[in-house]
């Protein structure tokens, strides 16, 4: 085959460097946001952080030929009277506590060990999960403590280091499996009553019954009446299945927080929205190296050969300075208008937060009502929180499908599910609605639903199949 050359003409679309980084900012939460700005900071020298006042005017657009007669460099306001001067920035401290794993590992300094069962309890206890369990078989433990530590051991010496964490606190942590995990939290407690006896023996030898719900069955074979069945899945239900969670020690994992990226106060029948921007520095260009530029060019205009490379290099840090300043303002302004039109279209809703007054509201109507794209309206509500008067709301969780009653109304998805969650509340536990059931009951109301979206709501709500409902 010949080769050749020949010239191809084809029209197609990308994302410039400069709207890929406006994209990435618009997903960011605040938290996110202040460590982005933090780090746009370090890498761009000519970028600082300024404390400006609200009373200071918005910015303006700026062209790169305005850097040599600009009397003072423009910088954005993220701060919109949320807070007054005698305002004082707090810092809050957190305390990181022991993890699960340091607490066990401590416990075993008071087990008489030699060195090489206190290496091996050690690493059996980093096995450990963050509930309590180890997952992992005693066999590939082995082989990683080979292969990491260049120790042989055998799943049997294993086994015995494992059956000395058993006995550690909380109960139950190490087991491999939850009917070892509760077993073990039985070990503990004295077996001085029938109810904790019958417990044990339920756990033992008919935990595959147990945790099918059989009750009937179990009673049967276990020749108890309801009463003392009833108070033997008592004391089994005031075990923990996930042991690890028992122990908590200030750390961040275990006390998450959520930072609002609005504010939101309703008072006097009016609503006053703002952006939480409280800990998110105001960034401006350093006025030095405007100056920097002013020195190098001369009154005509002319710049010496030597000073071309360095103007060059200060000229693109403050155009990328600027760019950032300005998609900083432009995500400002974009949240603030996508959240606005939500509150319009939510108001009744964040009056009192009774969910039951939530619109059925899809990205389209938002997008709809913004004149934006509705990729761009997902990239804002998405891990974006708003703080209200009762309490912090998921933005996401605003959103719902429409639902149609038998009279053509629409209502949202949110009623339908908390009719189905009163539904079960005020069913018979002894006899557990089944999801045809309350497609029944919910179609008699007029409520147009079939029996797989019930059980996707039900799903949703975290609620169990009615077998694992079932109580005595």
């Amino acid at each position: 085959m010949a080769i050749n050359q020949k010239q191809v003409l084809s029209l197609q679309q990308k994302l410039s460097p400069q709207q890929i980084q406006m994209i990435k900012l618009l997903e960011l939460p605040t938290v996110q946001l202040e460590q982005r700005i933090k780090q746009e900071i370090e890498d761009n020298i000519v970028l600082e952080e300024e404390e400006r006042s609200p009373e200071e005017e918005e910015p303006r657009e700026i062209s790169v030929e305005e850097y040599l007669r600009e009397d003072d460099t423009p910088s954005y306001k993220s701060r919109i009277n949320n807070y007054s001067k005698d305002d004082k920035q707090r810092p809050v401290y957190l305390s990181e506590g022991r993890s699960l794993q340091e607490y066990l590992v401590e416990q075993l300094g008071y087990r008489d060990l030699s060195e090489r069962e206190m290496r091996l309890a050690v690493y059996l206890i980093g096995s450990i999960d963050e509930d309590g369990y180890l997952r992992r078989d005693l066999e590939s433990v082995a082989d990683d403590i080979a292969f990491t530590m260049g120790v042989e051991v055998t799943p049997a010496e294993l086994e015995r280091l494992l059956k000395i964490i058993h006995e550690l606190e909380p109960a139950g942590v190490g087991a491999r499996n939850l009917q070892e995990c509760l077993l073990l939290q039985m070990d503990q407690i004295p077996l001085n009553s029938r109810a904790r006896r019958l417990a044990r023996k339920i756990l033992t030898s008919y935990f595959d019954e147990f945790v099918k719900k059989h009750y009937e069955k179990l009673i049967a074979r276990l020749q108890v009446t309801e009463d003392e069945f009833r108070d033997a899945i008592d004391e089994i239900r005031r075990l923990s299945p996930k042991p690890g969670n028992l122990y908590s020690e200030g750390g961040t994992d275990t006390t998450p927080y959520i930072i609002p990226d609005f504010l939101l106060d309703f008072h006097d029948g009016r609503f006053e929205l703002s952006l939480n921007s409280y800990n998110v520095p105001e960034v401006r260009v350093n006025r030095r190296y405007v100056d920097m530029i002013r020195d190098m060019v001369a009154s005509d205009g002319t710049v010496k050969e030597k000073d071309r490379e360095a103007l060059q290099f200060v000229k693109s840090k403050i155009d990328s300075a600027k760019w950032f300043i300005s998609a900083i303002k432009q995500r400002h302004d974009t949240l603030m208008r996508t959240m606005q039109t939500i509150l319009d279209y939510q108001q009744e809703y964040f009056k009192d937060g009774d969910k039951s007054k939530l619109r059925p509201m899809i990205l389209k109507d938002i997008a709809d009502r913004t004149g934006l794209d509705v990729s761009t309206i997902s990239r804002v509500v998405n891990s974006k929180y708003v703080q209200t008067q009762f309490g912090i709301i998921l933005l996401k969780s605003l959103f719902s499908e429409a639902m149609q009653t038998d009279s053509g109304e629409e209502v949202s998805s949110y009623e339908i599910k908390n009719l189905l969650q009163r539904c079960i509340d005020e069913e018979d536990k002894r006899r557990p609605l089944t999801d045809e059931t309350l497609m029944d009951m919910l179609n008699a109301k007029g409520y147009r639903i079939a029996r797989r979206t019930v059980a996707k709501y039900r799903e949703m709500l975290g609620i169990p199949v009615a077998r694992l409902r079932k109580q005595i």
